[in-house]
């Protein structure tokens, strides 16, 4: 290879010329002939789940799996709860700084960063010594994963077009949901068979294998160089939204009253409003508060809060009652929960091509409203209930988030310019994480206070009752959306050039 060759791999990145070696060159020999393929949107697309899936999984592979790894390292089961809600959380905190990031600095940059850096702390969480190290390199890994979601998104929706963005949206709400609930699923008999750190293990070449697709397949998009890192308002946000979920996380354990949870409550109150206050004036925001006052950014991202709330909250919530009070066994249990990632699995790409032709305020509004009657049919189930009304009630939530989710994230997409598609998709995945959270920690504990009053019957059903009236919130969001025009052109994309 001569000079002039070498230089063809090289791009000017604020003032500085750096040379990438393998993912240019992957890139330049591969990449030419597969965006000359009709079906390259949707290679791309693949491309970005395969990642999406093996950063999602991990999160919670290791949810079942407790108290064997708190024996493996000598600890106890309250501290390894942690290797669940630490990355739960950096996921959420990190999410819009990192999508920032992907716009500023080019989000194929910034997605294969992202899932280099997975694939080094899913190696050295494989080899932690103790309890301390395996938490911090899961909270580490996720928060660098965190990237990996919105970049990858921004990427898809700058591939596709805006009318055909909701079908993008359906595989994507069906990977983006559905990886973790493989991990709650598998994690237990993997760790089972072979021992948890064999799971981290298996993940590195899986990583290396996705990295190096991704390097040959996805696009390059010229950065926003005009802008700058808003760190003052990315700092107060992290802050905000980590004090926070952490006041939500730890309420049920160490009471709503305690001075931890109230102070954790006043900071993130404190944070947030010093955050929009630097928004307002700073010249390059971390989010365009603008965007807040557009129908379709603010009531989609709304809509997706509450129905995650009442759909994880009941998540975590049904495999309590059936082995509670319908005295299931695990496999039992677990056979009928497999109800509702399969119909999510099988709504979600079947709604983004049916949001097509019904608009996305349709899909959002019957998604909710199945949703709704989900929870109020979980809860009329009684210990002696048919296996089929409990199959039917959890299919009923699956096919109403499948219904909802890829309509709102279209939405969202279609509602923002293109050079902010990457902090609105890293908006959407942290005030759904907050959604989760929060709906997971509410049903809960209004489960666990009603109990002694009313019984453990009754309480799981006005827990799911509490689920149904956040999920009805979200029928009311989703009125105000607006549909998408459908006959818009498809943009091409902006190629960084040498």
């Amino acid at each position: 290879m001569t000079r002039d060759d070498e230089a063809e791999f090289s791009f000017e990145d604020v003032g500085e010329v750096q040379v990438v070696p393998w993912p240019l060159l992957l890139k330049h020999k591969v990449t030419e002939r597969v965006e000359a393929h009709p079906k390259y949107p949707w290679i791309v697309l693949a491309t970005a789940l395969f990642g999406l899936f093996s950063v999602g999984f991990t999160i919670t592979i290791l949810s079942n799996s407790i108290p064997r790894i708190a024996h493996d390292l000598h600890s106890d089961e309250s501290t390894l709860t942690w290797v669940v809600t630490a990355p739960l959380l950096a996921f959420a905190v990190f999410g819009p700084a990192a999508g920032k990031l992907a716009d500023l600095r080019g989000q194929r940059r910034v997605y294969l960063y992202s899932l280099s850096g997975v694939c080094v702390f899913a190696g050295l969480t494989a080899l932690a010594p103790n309890a301390a190290v395996l938490i911090a390199c899961r909270a580490a890994g996720a928060a660098i994963g965190a990237a990996e979601g919105p970049a990858s998104l921004a990427i898809i929706n700058r591939t596709f077009s805006s009318s055909q963005r909701s079908q993008a949206m359906g595989w994507w709400s069906m990977v983006g949901a559905g990886a973790p609930v493989v991990g709650v699923v598998a994690g237990g008999p993997v760790v089972q068979a072979f021992g948890w750190r064999w799971i981290f293990v298996a993940q590195v070449p899986l990583t290396l294998a996705t990295l190096m697709l991704a390097a040959a397949v996805l696009p390059e998009v010229a950065p926003d160089r005009s802008s700058r890192f808003d760190f003052p308002g990315a700092a107060t946000l992290g802050v905000g939204a980590l004090s926070l979920l952490l006041a939500i996380n730890r309420g049920p354990k160490e009471g709503w009253t305690s001075g931890l949870v109230i102070g954790g409550i006043l900071l993130s109150g404190v944070m947030l409003a010093s955050f929009f206050a630097i928004e307002r004036r700073v010249a390059h925001p971390l989010l365009p508060l603008a965007y807040l006052r557009r129908r379709n950014f603010t009531f989609p991202i709304a809509t997706q809060f509450f129905t995650n709330f009442a759909y994880m909250g009941g998540f975590i919530l049904t495999p309590l009652f059936l082995q509670n009070e319908f005295h299931y066994d695990e496999t039992h249990t677990g056979a009928l929960l497999i109800a509702r990632p399969l119909t999510f699995a099988i709504a979600g790409p079947l709604a983004g091509y049916l949001t097509i032709r019904i608009g996305e305020r349709v899909s959002a509004v019957a998604g909710a409203l199945a949703i709704t009657g989900s929870m109020v049919a979980l809860a009329s189930l009684v210990p002696g209930s048919t296996d089929l009304a409990v199959i039917g009630s959890l299919a009923l939530c699956g096919v109403g988030m499948g219904a909802s989710s890829p309509a709102m994230a279209a939405a969202v997409a279609n509602a923002v310019e293109p050079a902010d598609l990457g902090v609105a998709g890293a908006t959407q995945q942290m005030v759904n994480q907050m959604g989760v959270v929060l709906g997971i920690q509410t049903l809960q504990a209004v489960q666990a206070a009603r109990e002694g009053a009313v019984g453990g019957v009754a309480a799981f059903h006005d827990a799911y009752l509490l689920g149904a009236v956040a999920a009805g919130i979200g029928v009311v969001a989703a009125l105000f959306v607006r549909r998408t025009t459908t006959r818009e052109a498809h943009a091409p994309l902006a190629v960084a050039t040498p």
